[in-house]
């Protein structure tokens, strides 16, 4: 994660050279990937490594009534 200060001239350094403001394309693509660069070597490794899988469940009445009929197969939390 960047200080306040790294932040601040980081931003500053990317209003001066962005192509929208007259910067040079192949000098801000190159910046940036030296800032990115210099972030992933100075970033904590992950807690968790595994990757993350993400599920998605059906939507519309079928899905509802899907999971309504798995909610109810599930033991009944007691109180």
């Amino acid at each position: 994660m960047m200080t306040a200060d790294e932040r601040a001239v980081f931003r500053a350094w990317v209003r001066t050279h962005h192509p929208d403001v007259g910067g040079d394309p192949g000098e801000f693509a190159e910046g940036l990937r030296r800032m990115r660069a210099s972030r992933q070597r100075a970033s904590r490794p992950r807690a968790h490594p595994a990757p993350v899988v993400v599920g998605r469940h059906r939507r519309g009445p079928i899905g509802r009534l899907i999971r309504w009929r798995a909610r109810r197969a599930r033991a009944r939390r007691l109180l």
